[in-house]
C-alpha cells in the first residue's frame, strides 16, 4: 500500500555555498566591531560622566567642611 497523500516536494537547497558563507562571516565581524565601537564610546561616556559627579561632590564636601 502506497501513502494516499504523500506529496512529493523538491528539495531545497539549504546549505549556504562558500561564498554566502563569508558574507555572512563579514557581516558577523562588522556588527561585532560596530557593537564594541559603541560598548567603548559609551563607557567613555560614563566614564567622564562618573568624573565630573566625582569632582562635584568633592567640592560639596569642602563646602560643607569650612
Amino acid at each position: 500500500m502506497e501513502p494516499a497523500c504523500r506529496k512529493d516536494k523538491p528539495k531545497l537547497n539549504s546549505t549556504p555555498t562558500r561564498g554566502d558563507r563569508a558574507k555572512q562571516r563579514s557581516a558577523q565581524q562588522e556588527v561585532k566591531q560596530r557593537q564594541r565601537a559603541e560598548i567603548y564610546a559609551l563607557n567613555k561616556v560614563m566614564t567622564e560622566l562618573e568624573q565630573q559627579q566625582f569632582e562635584a561632590f568633592c567640592k560639596q564636601m569642602q563646602g560643607q567642611g569650612e
